[in-house]
């Protein structure tokens, strides 16, 4: 009997993390592409002064925190994340 049931529980378990993947893969294509017409926002590989010149200052900027350093410059419609002064990624902030 408590095979039968720790079976169970395993394979609850276990389906738990594809019903994540699924929403997952629903919010990246739902994300405007990074173009004029979409949302224009920096790149991965860009330098911090890049970003600048291009976006102008950021609203606000938290970090660095941690080994790497991870810098986040805020934005009106995005976040830039920054290894020491690098765009590791950015992402769209969505309003409720």
């Amino acid at each position: 009997m408590y095979k039968v049931l720790t079976a169970s529980i395993l394979l609850a378990i276990l389906s738990l993390p594809a019903t994540a993947d699924v929403l997952l893969l629903d919010a990246i294509s739902q994300e405007p592409p990074n173009t004029e017409q979409g949302l224009l926002r920096p790149k991965a590989g860009e330098k911090m002064p890049t970003v600048e010149s291009r976006f102008g200052k950021p609203e606000s900027v938290q970090g660095p925190v941690g080994e790497p350093p991870i810098t986040r410059w805020n934005y009106p419609k995005f976040s830039v994340f920054f290894e020491y002064d690098t765009v590791l990624d950015t992402v769209i902030q969505r309003k409720p």
